[in-house]
Parts: structure tokens; C-alpha cells; sequence
């Protein structure tokens, strides 16, 4: 783990929360500062209204980076993120600037602050592993090739169970050497700020962000992906919003219903990304009752803790 070099900010939180509008407001007032998306959907090309990206007048005025890494049609991974993610980082040090990580992907948002060690994918392996219908038998195998990531997990974690031997036997080294897990939070030089709204707040966001994401466009954008060559990549139509409106187009599901349900899902995303974020001792939090902005004080004073060391 990296722990030296020029210091960075992590402004963190659910959706919905106004990270990306305060990351705006704070980014204008430096102009050393550089937003790095931390988003697995805005990497898509074209996913723009339901991905709530920022405008192209946002993003000439203030330099953003991580998106519109990937075409709809393809499945975007963690590996490939952590590895565009290191890139953008050394550009913004390069020109004696600070990056400002903005979004709610939390297991993207350790492999940018953590520099995690990201293993591969080996679908044959996973393939031939996937065949075995005994999850125990798995995990026994596990534990005869990798006793510690073993130990990690629940034997009947039949996802995390078959992750770790796809590992272990793809790249021919045990899956935890790639570093002690997601349960470790070890110093780093990301300095990480979370905002926080109630619940009932943002519930009322993610509603009506979702009636003007329908005003503006959202369904038709949905329809010209699903038409363009290639389609959208089973990891895209899984994206929430995107999923419902899917949904509606492919099966005539009612829109009402479809929107419903949208609404319904991003609500309960929203409680697990709260639950992920609070494990992680690190983050300072940021509380507003309502309007995300009157924070803005309170980020500039954690900015500037950061000292002048911007690159």
C-alpha cells in the first residue's frame, strides 16, 4: 500500500446524496482540483441520462476523468477499472494537480484508495467450477489449495468460494496473496469525506431524479442503446433504472410499474451502500438535513487539511 506522494479526497455516499453537485461547487472554487468518477456505469459511452454523468459543459469546466471508458456492449470489469484508474491519477500528479474521487461504487472506490492487487478472470476455470453442485466440496477443495482466503469466507458463500479457485487456479498463485481483503482498512493517502442526508431525504431524491431523468430523455436514450450494434453487455442492462426501462421495453411491462420498481431498487441500493461505507473507519462524515450544498464549508475545511502538497 502506497501511503506517500501527493494527498487526495474521496467524496463518498450513497445515491442520490449530491456528491456530484458539491464536488462541482468545490472544484470550481480550486482549479488544481481533478473529479475521477468512481461510478462502474459512467464508464459507458452513451449511458448519460441514467447515470445522472456530467453534462459536457460540466465536464469543460472542470477536467473529469473514468468515464466513457467502454462501449455498452461490452462487460467492464473491476481489473480494467483499477488499471484506468491508476492512469488517470498519474496524469493528474503529473501536472501538479489534486484528484477529487467522486461517486457510490464502493468496491471500485477501494481499488482506487486501497491500489488493490485485482486478480483476473478465467471463465473457463469458473465454467468447469461451476459444474460442481456442491458448494462444501468447493470450499474443501479451497481450503486444501488456499487455506488463509479460505478462512475468509463462509463455506456456503458459493459466489466468493468459486471466485477464490477461479483465482487460485487461473492465475496459478492463492487468491490471497492479491491482499488481506476487503475487511482490512490499512492507511492510505486518499483522504475520504462521506455525505450523508436522512433516509427519508433521499428516498424523496431518488424519486424525483428519476421523474426528471424520464423528462429528460432517459427512456428513449435506453431505446438507442438496445438498438446500436452490439446491444448493451449483460453487466450494462443490469445498471439500475436501465434495468426497469429494459424491462418495459422488451416485455411491454407498464411503464408506471417499471418506473416503480426503479424507484424501489435504488432505494434499497442506496441502505447497502450506506451499510458498505460505514464499515470503513476512515471516512469522515459530513451531515446536512437537506440541501447537500450547505456542506460546502465543511469539504473546503477537509481540503485544506489536506495541505498545498498537490503534486
Amino acid at each position: 500500500m502506497v501511503t506517500d506522494g501527493p494527498r487526495h479526497l474521496a467524496l463518498v455516499g450513497t445515491t442520490a446524496t449530491g456528491k456530484s453537485a458539491l464536488a462541482m461547487a468545490v472544484a470550481r472554487e480550486d482549479p488544481r482540483l481533478e473529479i475521477l468518477s468512481i461510478d462502474s456505469m459512467q464508464v459507458y459511452r452513451g449511458m448519460d441520462i441514467g447515470t445522472a454523468k456530467p453534462t459536457a459543459a460540466e465536464r469543460a469546466e472542470v477536467p473529469h476523468h473514468l468515464i466513457d471508458l467502454a462501449d455498452p456492449s461490452e462487460d467492464f470489469t473491476l481489473a480494467r477499472f483499477a488499471a484506468a484508474s491508476r492512469d488517470a491519477l498519474a496524469g493528474v500528479e503529473s501536472r501538479g494537480h489534486r484528484a477529487l474521487l467522486v461517486g457510490g461504487t464502493g468496491l471500485y472506490l477501494r481499488a482506487v484508495v486501497d491500489d488493490l492487487d485485482v486478480p483476473g478472470q478465467w471463465p473457463e476455470v469458473r465454467a468447469e467450477l461451476e459444474v460442481e453442485p456442491d458448494t462444501a466440496a468447493l470450499h474443501s477443495r479451497l481450503l486444501s489449495l488456499d487455506p488463509l482466503a479460505a478462512s475468509r469466507m463462509e463455506p456456503t458463500n458459493r459466489r466468493r468460494v468459486i471466485r477464490a479457485l477461479e483465482v487460485t487456479l487461473g492465475s496459478g498463485r492463492p487468491f490471497s496473496s492479491y491482499g488481506p481483503g476487503l475487511d482490512a482498512y490499512p492507511p492510505t493517502r486518499f483522504h475520504q469525506v462521506g455525505v450523508q442526508l436522512p433516509h427519508e431525504v433521499v428516498a424523496r431524491r431518488v424519486e424525483a431524479r428519476y421523474h426528471q431523468q424520464m423528462a429528460d430523455g432517459f427512456l428513449d436514450e435506453t431505446r438507442g442503446l438496445l438498438a446500436a450494434p452490439g446491444g448493451m453487455s449483460r453487466t450494462a442492462r443490469q445498471a439500475l433504472g436501465y434495468a426497469e426501462l429494459i424491462d418495459h421495453l422488451e416485455t411491454g411491462r407498464p411503464l408506471d410499474e417499471a418506473l416503480g420498481t426503479a424507484v424501489r431498487r435504488t432505494r434499497r441500493f442506496a441502505r447497502r451502500q450506506r451499510s458498505w461505507f460505514r464499515r470503513d473507519p476512515r471516512i469522515r462524515w459530513l451531515q446536512a438535513l437537506d440541501d447537500p450544498l450547505t456542506l460546502l464549508p465543511g469539504l473546503r475545511a477537509e481540503l485544506a487539511e489536506l495541505g498545498d502538497d498537490g503534486g
